[in-house]
């Protein structure tokens, strides 16, 4: 009973980063600098917006495995090959985000003409550590219940 209640925190706290982030992502375009005299269509039309609506989908992706992996904790299946795939799936968003967001920083940097990216870099760099942490715990989750599965196959 207190692991069931455990995971359904755990799932609230993933909702929430997920609510969280996708209302910054419908926000923040708003109140950019460059936006404010701009229509709604014109604001959402812009390159790196669009940009950085294709770059999220790995990390939705991987709340979304994030919330798969719960239900296999609740049902007693965090050592079968759907929970491994749930983890591998997390591993991979976690290491794509580091270079999608290169990409961004990348188009921000030689399209900035002059302004400071500096800001913007360093938030990049910040995420881009902490997905890749997320990546290497994830792919030793991934190796530990592999292992698992396999010695628990092999005495079945």
């Amino acid at each position: 009973m207190m692991r069931q209640g455990s995971t359904w925190f755990l799932r609230a706290v993933v909702f929430l980063i997920g609510a969280g982030v996708l209302a910054a992502m419908v926000r923040f375009p708003q109140t950019e600098g460059r936006a404010a005299n701009l229509d709604l269509v014109s604001i959402y039309a812009d390159p790196l917006i669009i940009y950085g609506y294709l770059a999220s989908i790995p990390f939705f992706f991987g709340l979304y495995q994030a919330f798969k992996l719960l239900g296999y904790v609740d049902r007693d299946e965090v050592f079968s090959p759907q929970a491994v795939h749930a983890v591998r799936n997390i591993k991979y968003c976690a290491l794509a985000m580091p270079l999608l967001i290169a990409g961004g920083e990348a188009f921000i940097v030689l399209v900035a003409n002059g302004e400071d990216a500096a800001g913007p870099v360093a938030l990049g760099i910040m995420t881009s550590f902490v997905s890749i942490v997320i990546a290497v715990v994830a792919g030793l989750l991934e190796r530990l219940l592999e292992s698992r599965a396999d010695m628990r196959s092999s005495v079945a």
